[in-house]
């Protein structure tokens, strides 16, 4: 259990390079406390609400402006470079992605100078996602991804899900290979950190467990596979007919299941400790608001 005291000590070395010239213990994650929790805490845990969205049910102006660039811009400019370029200019269209993800990110600072930790907060979660996807390598479709750009949209919003989603993507194909699929990775699983952050602020998606794994994994296997699958077709030059509509998305079916059930144990793993933290930096540092 994190130890108040010390943790404090450590976000403001981290951060602002305060306590420079002093100790500063990082081995607070292994203080151990006193069990007092009941035989029922599996049950009660998946109750437990994590984070409370700002402002309840009200969208933003950004976020109207993000709707717009997210559901009409990069859908164009993906259907631009399979129709005037042939899927051949696709690093130029991940660049435009990528261009338009950070445009609503960045009017959260609207007024005012962004503080570098609120930029590397955002940083370091697409970090988290691109790391994670390359420790599970070996398993395909095994991917922390979705889990992670889940959570970044319930802590920071959905301009940031987005935004994790769609960069997490892009980095990790440096590793993974750059392809035409790279703009529709980037838009799908942008998408998922996009609506979660949305259902999150309305107050339909509830920051618990239970609620965040059953989101990750409809979203999972309709959001990322229902774009994924149609995109294939594209990518292959196959005719767009009902027939191999149903035909790519019954043999995806498998694939789209494995990343789900993964979406689901990061998220029922993960997302306590880590919403847990993210709020506790928000709060003592005054950064974005959801």
């Amino acid at each position: 259990m994190l130890k108040q005291d010390k943790l404090e000590s450590f976000l403001d070395a981290f951060f602002d390079g305060k306590n420079a010239g002093q100790e500063v213990d990082l081995d607070f994650w292994q203080e151990e406390e006193k069990d007092t929790v009941s035989e029922n805490e599996g049950f009660w845990d998946c109750q437990t609400v994590m984070a409370v969205p700002k402002n309840k049910g009200k969208l933003s102006k950004r976020t109207m402006v993000s709707i717009f660039l997210i559901l009409l811009m990069i859908p164009l400019t993906i259907w631009i470079g399979i129709t005037r370029f042939d899927d051949r200019k696709y690093l130029m269209i991940s660049l435009a992605i990528a261009i338009f993800s950070m445009c609503p990110f960045f009017m959260v600072f609207e007024g005012r100078k962004p503080h570098a930790r609120e930029l590397l907060t955002i940083a370091v979660l697409a970090g988290i996602a691109v790391a994670g996807r390359a420790a599970f390598f070996m398993i395909p479709s095994f991917k922390p991804v979705a889990a992670v750009v889940i959570i970044s949209a319930v802590s920071f919003g959905a301009e940031s899900g987005f935004l994790v989603g769609a960069i997490s993507m892009l980095a990790s194909n440096m590793l993974f290979g750059q392809g035409p699929w790279t703009p529709w990775q980037m838009f799908a699983m942008g998408i998922i950190g996009f609506l979660a952050g949305i259902l999150f602020q309305k107050g339909f998606l509830k920051a618990r467990k239970l609620s965040l794994c059953i989101y990750g994994f409809l979203a999972t296997v309709f959001i990322y596979g229902g774009i994924m699958n149609p995109a294939s077709l594209f990518m292959m030059s196959y005719d767009i007919t009902w027939k191999n509509l149903l035909a790519i998305y019954m043999s995806g079916l498998p694939v789209d299941l494995v990343h789900a059930s993964a979406t689901v144990l990061f998220l029922w793993l993960a997302s306590k400790p880590m919403l847990e933290k993210l709020e506790r930096i928000k709060v003592k540092y005054g950064m974005i608001e959801t």
